[in-house]
């Protein structure tokens, strides 16, 4: 066999298996956000003294990566104010949250009930500090609608671009024996890495939020769909 057809039958391969575990992101790709980020960002901004028109595009860039993460590298490093600026963040987000500023994406959940009714277990994760997305879980009353939500706390404390978060749910629910069964989904670039970097075998991602599809296939995307709502399909189509 041919090394091109050694690659051509192991990417068949991948593709076949079945994915049983699904890590979904919130804000964007579940979870309709509308704005909040970067009007949260605004009030964090301000709060330290910053000028927000001089990091808008760092952080329209670095959407899905941990919040943290991005304070720290648009204030120079300064852990204090870096700090700060999150929890001014955190706290202008939930207040936009609490004044029911934010809602499901359309079919969302029930494309979170028809990939639970085909046997697969849904993780959802965020960039956002584990009250942030406790707020947004109750703010949509979906508490109960899966068995696990992950920030970056939850995994060491990297967010995207790094695979932690997928790894955490690999290892925490056991619902798959290998990365490959994984399927990742995602409306940012950064959800497109982390799939990637954690070996999943079917990266997703959607156009309902921050990034266009050029995006999304330059840092990994398998497929790109309009919407969450197609991926039931999609993966029993890669399965078949």
């Amino acid at each position: 066999m041919t090394s091109t057809n050694t690659h051509t039958a192991k990417h068949t391969a991948k593709h076949m298996a079945k994915h049983d575990l699904v890590v979904l992101d919130m804000a964007g790709t579940t979870v309709a956000d509308d704005g909040l980020v970067e009007q949260a960002f605004t009030v964090a901004a301000e709060r330290v003294g910053e000028d927000p028109a001089t990091m808008i595009d760092h952080v329209r860039a670095t959407m899905g990566e941990s919040k943290i993460s991005v304070f720290r590298h648009l204030l120079g490093g300064d852990e204090d104010r870096a700090r700060q600026a999150n929890l001014a963040f955190e706290e202008a987000y939930g207040e936009l949250v609490a004044d029911g500023r934010i809602a499901p994406l359309p079919g969302a959940a029930e494309t979170i009930a028809t990939l639970k009714e085909q046997g697969r277990t849904v993780v959802l994760t965020t960039g956002f500090a584990r009250v942030t997305q406790d707020a947004i879980l109750d703010a949509l009353g979906w508490r109960d609608l899966v068995g696990l939500t992950l920030c970056p706390a939850d995994a060491g404390g990297r967010g995207r671009p790094y695979p932690d978060m997928v790894l955490a749910a690999f290892l925490r629910t056991g619902a798959v024996d290998d990365v490959r069964r994984i399927a990742v989904a995602g409306d940012t670039s950064y959800d497109m890495l982390s799939g990637v970097r954690a070996g999943a075998g079917i990266v997703t991602g959607v156009l309902t939020g921050a990034h266009g599809e050029a995006a999304l296939a330059e840092h990994g995307a398998d497929r790109v769909l309009p919407s969450i709502a197609g991926l039931p399909a999609l993966l029993r189509e890669c399965e078949a």
